[in-house]
């Protein structure tokens, strides 16, 4: 009797979606360095989120009689001048930075790519007074014209994201325009005008999903940048409206203890650091996953 030979069943094909996302996950974690910032990352997020039960006691109860206490087995970082508990600020601060990190970038990025995509689609006055008025602002550093916005605005947290959100729309626009420029030159782009599509059309359709990316990359740099201009506005009496507890204005308010009691400004200082350098790494590491070229050295 012959006996049949059964073929065995083909294996589903991996969408292209699925196999890109599988590659850029493996290029970005392919150091352990990154993996420990995404975890310090998303721990301090997590305490953000869930601040009210990861903090021991209330960050704005203050204790005149128990101020500038050392650390103990009760307030494991001590107390500040008010004697509230240091620690719990420190965990209530860290809802401040990640606010202002990820509304002020957001808003930086929304408003740097509508204005970077009209700039260039555009072209010629309005390209020429968009792009005269970003490297005006790019004339001066960002946290002078963050001071000056803050000086403007006044204090308070909502004033602060809207500052740091204006500092850094430059940067995101003159990227986005830039991109613009070299996409809208592309064959797909002059195939849909010879047929007919308008600039808007072009735009929407080819133009804007291709510069996503290195805004998306510049988005995750720049977090870093802007939880730092919360902090030195803060210290400047400039930020968050006191008693909001902040890493910035805990760093002010604890620099005139440093001889009896440095926990108070150098803790949130640590911190600062910290989430600075998470955000910093990462940054460089969406940057080689999103990179074409270097997507398949790893």
């Amino acid at each position: 009797m012959n006996k049949t030979l059964e073929t065995p069943p083909a294996k589903p094909k991996k969408s292209k979606t699925v196999r890109k996302l599988r590659r850029f996950f493996r290029v970005l974690f392919a150091r352990k360095l990154v993996i420990l910032c995404t975890v310090i990352l998303v721990i301090m997020a997590l305490a953000a989120v869930f601040a009210s039960f990861v903090a021991p006691f209330n960050p704005y109860s203050q204790n005149l009689g128990n101020s500038l206490s050392p650390a103990n087995s009760t307030n494991i970082l001590g107390t500040d001048m008010l004697g509230r508990d240091v620690f719990s600020r420190i965990v209530y601060g860290t809802r401040v930075s990640f606010s202002v990190g990820i509304v002020s970038v957001a808003f930086s990025g929304l408003v740097g790519m509508v204005l970077g995509v009209v700039s260039g689609v555009a072209g010629g006055v309005v390209d020429s007074f968009i792009m005269r008025v970003m490297d005006a602002m790019l004339a001066i550093p960002l946290i002078i014209l963050a001071m000056f916005l803050g000086a403007v605005f006044g204090q308070g947290l909502g004033n602060v994201m809207l500052a740091v959100g204006i500092a850094m729309i430059p940067s995101y626009a003159r990227l986005t325009r830039g991109q613009v420029l070299t996409i809208r030159e592309m064959d797909y782009v002059t195939a849909g005008t010879i047929f007919g599509a308008s600039k808007l059309r072009n735009a929407v359709s080819h133009i804007v999903p291709n510069c996503i990316a290195p805004n998306i990359v510049l988005m995750t740099m720049n977090l870093g940048g802007a939880i730092l201009a919360e902090a030195n506005l803060s210290f400047l009496g400039l930020g968050i409206n006191p008693p909001t507890a902040s890493w910035g204005a805990m760093v002010s308010d604890g620099f005139m203890f440093l001889s009896m009691h440095p926990v108070i400004a150098i803790a949130p200082g640590i911190f600062i650091l910290l989430i600075v350098l998470c955000f910093n790494i990462v940054g460089d590491a969406v940057r080689d996953a999103l990179d074409p070229r270097l997507r398949g050295t790893f």
